[in-house]
């Protein structure tokens, strides 16, 4: 079925409503629905006839558009191997790259573990400088260590949670460092 007969069959127009709306020819609407392309004149006059954004009867169909939230939920998770350094990014980019789950959720679980794992060792370091410096309590930098790997698997296993519910990230960036 093609975007405009949905949205026309959503509206309960005929093709003839809609051709007397659009001021477009019902051949021409019947062309279009039965897969030739709109473009131009055409495609404005029709969206404005359905009081929708052009873009929305260029869009593919739904089927193609979905994710595979599984497979992006595993993605999420493999980052919990963060004892092992840096394979809370490596392993999921390979997971995506494989499996080829090159989407926008997939880029942001990778862009957080990216930015989390420079926000780590940052504070790892800048307590182990500090810790000389101010004389401070040599497990510092460890207990800062474990507390930055605490926080990280809460995003993720919060991330995983949210996945599974609303098919969204919960903690998520406004940005895509990938």
């Amino acid at each position: 079925m093609s975007k405009l007969t949905e949205y026309r069959e959503k509206l309960n127009y005929t093709q003839s409503e809609l051709s007397k709306k659009s001021g477009i020819s019902v051949r021409t609407i019947q062309r279009i629905e039965s897969g030739a392309n709109l473009k131009g004149h055409t495609l404005k006059a029709i969206a404005t006839a359905l009081d929708i954004d052009p873009s929305q009867l260029l869009g593919k169909s739904k089927e193609k558009n979905q994710y595979n939230y599984p497979l992006i939920k595993l993605i999420n998770l493999s980052s919990l191997i963060f004892f092992i350094p840096f394979a809370n990014i490596l392993i999921p980019i390979l997971i995506m790259h494989f499996k080829k789950e090159k989407n926008i959720i997939s880029k942001q679980i990778i862009s957080i573990q990216i930015l989390w794992t420079i926000i780590s060792v940052s504070l790892f370091f800048t307590t182990e400088i500090l810790k000389k410096e101010l004389l401070l309590n040599e497990q510092l930098p460890f207990f800062v260590f474990f507390i930055c790997m605490l926080i990280n698997s809460y995003i993720i296993l919060r991330n995983a949670m949210e996945i599974s519910k609303n098919k969204q990230l919960r903690i998520k960036l406004n940005y895509s460092i990938i």
